[in-house]
């Protein structure tokens, strides 16, 4: 019985290596327009504070990749939406939140930066495989207080992942807007906030 489990194992191991093999080659191909996905999302309560976990899959466009290569920083954000469910009303959009992280290229030392820009904190990584991982493991992330919403209230969050110009200048963020490489955002996510 243990045999055949193995055996089973070993005759899928070729498949999961060649599916790596070509998530890593993704970032390899010509004319990629690249894609954001989130894939998952949902909140817990912890210690009063609602707290994020979501997967999200970021593959970065042939523009972007070559931006990034040559020592520009790329800016990946997550927008959320905390939305109060109203019966008789339209749904009333709470707050609206924004998180930042920086993807950076170092080619002295062949690293991959990603900084938290709100916590200010950093990790570097040898791949951009690596980097694009870590970036799509979103973990504890403190959303917002639970004594500020109304414990009478129904809520859903909203979730976006996308790569921001706005910290280019005027008359580069124009020159985006005419590229479709540089309008990389995911569909939105949504779920009930879980009391």
């Amino acid at each position: 019985m243990r045999f055949a489990v193995h055996t089973k194992i070993l005759n899928l191991m070729p498949l999961l290596l060649l599916c790596i093999a070509l998530n890593v080659s993704a970032q390899m191909r010509p004319n990629h327009e690249g894609y954001f996905d989130v894939r998952s999302a949902t909140t817990l309560l912890v210690e009063q504070n609602h707290i994020l976990d979501a997967r999200l899959q970021l593959f970065l466009s042939d523009e972007a990749l070559n931006a990034l290569n040559s020592g520009v920083p790329l800016t990946i954000e997550l927008s959320i939406e905390i939305i109060r469910s109203r019966r008789f009303l339209p749904d009333a959009k709470e707050e609206e939140l924004e998180f930042q992280f920086e993807l950076e290229y170092r080619p002295l030392s062949q690293r991959y930066i990603v900084r938290d820009v709100q916590k200010g904190t950093q990790d570097s990584y040898a791949t951009l495989f690596s980097a694009l991982n870590k970036l799509g493991k979103v973990q504890d992330l403190i959303l917002i207080q639970n004594s500020s919403l109304d414990p009478r209230a129904n809520y859903r969050f909203r979730l976006q992942a996308l790569l921001s110009t706005k910290q280019y200048s005027a008359p580069l963020r124009i020159l985006f807007f005419w590229r479709n490489q540089w309008d990389l955002k995911s569909e939105w996510y949504e779920w009930l906030l879980q009391r």
